[in-house]
């Protein structure tokens, strides 16, 4: 079968148990002299010790929050400034990663963090070099180049090729104190990423192969993973689905899912991954068609119904938020409106207008 595409990933990816301990093996590698960790407050005091142990670390921003701030950015770009600073690296989930994508991406200039935010001035051609590490199995950060960031009510998703890292660096054992609630959350961010890598429509065969191996890994390693987080097979599994299904985004981008996650996140305070599962197995249905069957059966399952079904009985173990009862008072219409005009909604294979959408969310009224 021939196939017209284009396929890029400039990403050096280590993965393996252990890896992690390489960092100081990468840094001499690529010639690295001045650091800055930016990195979760949970991480943080490993973070403060490796810059015990480490003069090539020369600073710390711990304070990234869940869903990442436009104020952490610019504390990380003050320090990276400071410091004069050769690279950033980003150690936790989505938001470390993308916070520190974001530094890096500015640190050189003497713009203001939100001229960028708010596109005022394009990103610099040159960047800090970026050190990706993450510590939750879900977002994939560490090969795309996305930054989620939120400024005050507003929540945006850049795109540029200045926030690809130049390292991956996925080591399981940093997910293995990871709580099961968010073990859930950002495997289900995984499964996604896959599947809207799978159904948008700009898939792409090489990108489809990893979503299929996503969706499988995803299936039949993330209920252990939640369960008994001490288990590194399921943990490594993870890990590993995790990055496929950033693999398996990166280049066609996320779809209906991603888009309504934003209205979800910025009104009613979900997670990310919370809010991107919220309405998963909905479109899993809406999406259904003969590609998306055959995927369902090259991962062992009937079809479509039970991918479904599979997707909700995870949210259910995790008791995660799947009804609008779950988020209090609903305002349906702009809801249904803001999920609507999300660029993200264009890369979805079926057309889904403010109609189609409120329909979607009274059936999970």
């Amino acid at each position: 079968m021939a196939h017209d595409f284009i396929y890029s990933q400039p990403v050096k990816i280590y993965f393996g148990k252990g890896k992690f301990a390489k960092l100081g093996e990468v840094l001499k590698e690529l010639g690295l002299e001045r650091c800055v960790i930016a990195c979760g407050r949970h991480f943080a005091p490993t973070a403060k010790e490796m810059q015990g142990n480490d003069s090539r670390i020369v600073a710390v921003f711990g304070g990234v929050e869940q869903n990442p701030q436009l104020s952490g950015v610019i504390e990380t770009t003050r320090l990276a400034r400071e410091t004069g600073a050769d690279a950033i690296i980003g150690i936790g989930g989505g938001s470390a990663i993308d916070t520190a994508k974001f530094a890096a991406a500015i640190a050189l200039s003497d713009g203001e963090a939100i001229d960028y935010y708010h596109g005022e001035k394009p990103f610099p051609a040159e960047r800090l070099t970026i050190i990706a590490v993450p510590t939750t199995a879900g977002t994939g950060s560490e090969v795309t180049q996305v930054s989620v960031i939120s400024h005050e009510t507003e929540k945006k998703t850049i795109n540029n090729p200045v926030f690809m890292p130049k390292v991956a660096i996925v080591d399981p054992v940093l997910s293995s104190t990871v709580p099961p609630r968010t073990t859930m959350n950002t495997g289900l961010d995984a499964m996604a990423h896959a599947l809207e890598g799978y159904w948008s429509k700009n898939h792409q065969p090489i990108s489809d192969l990893m979503a299929v191996e996503a969706v499988r890994t995803i299936l039949e390693n993330l209920e252990t993973a939640y369960t008994d987080g001490s288990n590194l097979e399921a943990r490594s599994n993870m890990a590993y689905a995790s990055l496929l299904g950033g693999l398996s985004f990166a280049l066609p981008k996320t779809a209906g899912c991603h888009a309504c996650s934003y209205p979800l996140s910025e009104d009613y305070h979900l997670p990310h991954g919370e809010a991107c599962a919220f309405t998963l197995d909905s479109f899993v249905r809406i999406n259904a068609d003969e590609r998306l069957e055959l995927l369902c059966r090259r991962v062992g399952l009937t079809g479509t119904e039970e991918l479904a079904q599979r997707i909700a009985a995870l949210k259910k173990l995790a008791g995660l938020r799947s009804r609008l009862g779950d988020l209090g008072e609903v305002n349906l219409d702009k809801l249904a409106h803001d999920c609507a005009v999300h660029g993200l909604m264009n890369n979805n294979p079926v057309q889904m207008d403010e109609a189609a959408l409120r329909a979607m969310f009274e059936k999970l009224a």
